[in-house]
């Protein structure tokens, strides 16, 4: 699930996952943290959800998707679009 605030010049993205869905280890990783798994890990939030909120630039478009151990690779059902095997986030 993806929640937006918009700022004056930037957009607010919190990318969450649903407990345990999958389990271990989950990052974000995309265009804007030159798809680095180290960057944006997600984080227990006190609903059982994990979260990590990242503040992009305001009318921008940008490609990604979520990284879970194991190396698996999948994406959000609330992306705005796809660009091949990636999810696209306009802000």
């Amino acid at each position: 699930m993806l929640e937006r605030q918009q700022l004056k010049d930037r957009t607010r993205v919190t990318f969450v996952l649903p407990e345990g869905a999958p389990e271990g280890p989950v990052s974000v990783v995309g265009d804007f943290n030159q798809w680095d798994p180290s960057a944006h890990p997600l984080t227990p939030r006190g609903d059982g959800t994990r979260a990590v909120t990242v503040a992009l630039p305001a009318r921008g478009s940008h490609s990604f998707r979520y990284l879970a151990a194991g190396d698996y690779w999948f994406d959000d059902e609330q992306a705005d679009g796809h660009d091949g095997a990636n999810g696209r986030l306009h802000t």
